[in-house]
């Protein structure tokens, strides 16, 4: 099939849109409404072509082609890291960054924490929500707080799903040294999915324990394509420690 050569896309300057036009056009057209909305903020990866193709129900070509009309005006550059998006805006690295895993750190000053990776068959309900097959293996992060005098305060049990590992580099390096015995702390989890082009959406749910003096919180993480990235298990000993959630939200403009 002989490749078309795109032509100027009137979509970035609010030009209506017409039926006759290529197929390419129409998904530079949304991938731009996308981009403008902040689905992909200023500075990130796009996600890779077959990603876009099986999001837009399209093919690889036409992808590269919509691709191709954004970068010449501008809106998308590309570079051995692949494709990012170039509208005005906050760069990526002034968000203020969640230290990962959110909450598990204890406000006590004299407070230790120590965390481990292994590679396991993750919790059933774990295994359910990151749409893992029964007894298949993922990368489980667990982190401890505790007090001087050895007593845990706060502990959190992390798995993540298969989408996190294959997309985001940093944590697929860590299957291979997953032991459980080396010290492995992820606390720049969340900036390696929003570099890897993953928009993040935390939901948190807080329930009390049966011996009602913890509370649990169970936190899932998914993307812009609604695909599970984490979910974690936060126990808080509510009698020792408070649990508390700070939020910086940048000023518009």
């Amino acid at each position: 099939m002989a490749r078309t050569t795109p032509q100027d896309h009137p979509q970035t300057h609010d030009h209506p849109q017409t039926d006759d036009e290529p197929l390419y056009w129409r998904i530079a057209t949304q991938l731009l409404g996308e981009l403008r909305e902040g689905t992909i903020p200023p500075g990130e990866r796009l996600p890779g072509e077959r990603r876009l193709a099986e999001y837009f129900g399209v093919s690889r070509e036409t992808v590269r082609q919509a691709l191709e009309v954004l970068r010449r005006d501008g809106l998308v550059t590309t570079d051995r890291r692949g494709s990012h998006a170039t509208l005005p805006g906050l760069p990526v690295e002034d968000p203020v960054s969640l230290a990962f895993p959110v909450g598990a750190r204890s406000a006590d000053p004299g407070a230790v924490g120590r965390a481990t990776v292994t590679w396991e068959t993750p919790p059933p309900d774990h295994a359910a929500a990151l749409g893992l097959a029964p007894h298949r293996p993922t990368l489980v992060h667990r982190y401890e707080s505790a007090t001087p005098d050895g007593r845990a305060v706060r502990t959190a049990v992390t798995s993540f799903s298969a989408v996190a590992l294959s997309e985001v580099a940093e944590l697929g390096r860590y299957r291979d040294r997953a032991d459980g015995a080396a010290a492995a702390h992820l606390r720049r989890a969340y900036d390696w999915m929003r570099k890897a082009g993953l928009t993040l959406h935390h939901r948190d749910s807080i329930s009390q324990v049966a011996d009602a003096s913890s509370v649990r919180v169970t936190r899932r993480v998914h993307d812009q394509f609604a695909r599970p990235l984490e979910i974690t298990d936060l126990v808080v000993d509510a009698q020792r420690d408070t649990l508390v959630y700070e939020f910086t939200v940048p000023a518009a403009g």
